[in-house]
């Protein structure tokens, strides 16, 4: 398994962006990115403690999902921060992270990415990728969080076929999207960069400054759509989020505001 340069990353950042890391920690394996920091002490405000692992052997996706990988098959990252004061809205910062991973990407040279409500990273109508925001430390005033994204570079038949969606035919990577190899360092600078500078701009304006480009970018948008839900499902046209992050679904008779489900996108998925 090949080595993680951390110089190289460190040496792509932007010196304004290198001067909040606390910490950059890589891994050729680990069992989770997003539990090594949330172990370990919150950085100060205003700093960052990134962790990046070449393999995840225990990856967590949302609702305890499994992240499956190969070894140096994808960009497996977390990124611990706490906010000088606590967001209104932490809930939807996972949103946010999705915004700032769709600019890394579209950095990268790929302009047709999208997002899936509210975690899932979409390219070729597969899942290019995925978030996972959690609640690290918090008190009255303020909140330390990790956010964890996994990017598939090169992943190898066997989980590529092998992976069952209830939304899409299968999974893609960054090699098939781009049809080339996509260096790890230069492509975690980029991603680092975007999500720090997602971390700042959601504590001072929340997730209203990233409402607009999430909509613009939603592939949920006009598909018509089953969410299940513990107390039943709704099925409906998904039109995107309001400004509290909550998936806007046009029902029969009413407009629904979906915060939490499993959704499924009716007429896809595994044939």
């Amino acid at each position: 398994m090949s080595s993680i340069d951390s110089a190289a990353i460190l040496g792509a950042l932007s010196p304004a962006c290198a001067a909040r890391l606390a910490q950059l920690e890589c891994f050729p394996e680990i069992e989770s990115t997003n539990a090594y920091l949330m172990a370990r002490p919150a950085p100060a405000v205003g700093m960052h403690r990134v962790a990046i692992a070449g393999h995840q052997t225990a990856g967590r996706g949302r609702g305890e999902k499994r992240w499956l990988s190969a070894p140096g098959s994808s960009l497996c990252l977390s990124i611990a921060h706490t906010f000088r004061e606590r967001p209104g809205n932490l809930s939807a910062l996972t949103l946010a992270v999705g915004v700032a991973a769709v600019r890394a990407l579209r950095d990268t040279g790929i302009d047709d990415v999208m997002l899936k409500w509210p975690n899932d990273i979409v390219a070729c109508e597969g899942k290019l990728g995925g978030m996972l925001a959690e609640s690290h430390r918090t008190s009255a005033a303020t909140a330390s969080v990790v956010v964890g994204i996994g990017i598939n570079l090169d992943l190898p038949p066997a989980i590529l076929e092998s992976v069952d969606s209830e939304w899409a035919h299968a999974p893609v990577d960054l090699k098939n999207v781009l049809g080339r190899t996509v260096a790890l360092e230069p492509l975690t600078a980029v991603v680092i960069e975007h999500i720090v500078d997602a971390l700042l701009m959601f504590e001072k304006h929340g997730l209203h400054a990233f409402v607009k480009t999430w909509n613009e970018c939603d592939w949920l948008r006009g598909r018509d759509i089953t969410v299940q839900q513990h107390g039943g499902s709704i099925s409906g046209t998904a039109f995107g989020i309001d400004r509290d992050g909550a998936l806007l679904v046009q029902a029969a008779t009413a407009t629904a505001r979906i915060i939490s489900g499993s959704i499924l996108v009716n007429g896809a998925g595994s044939p």
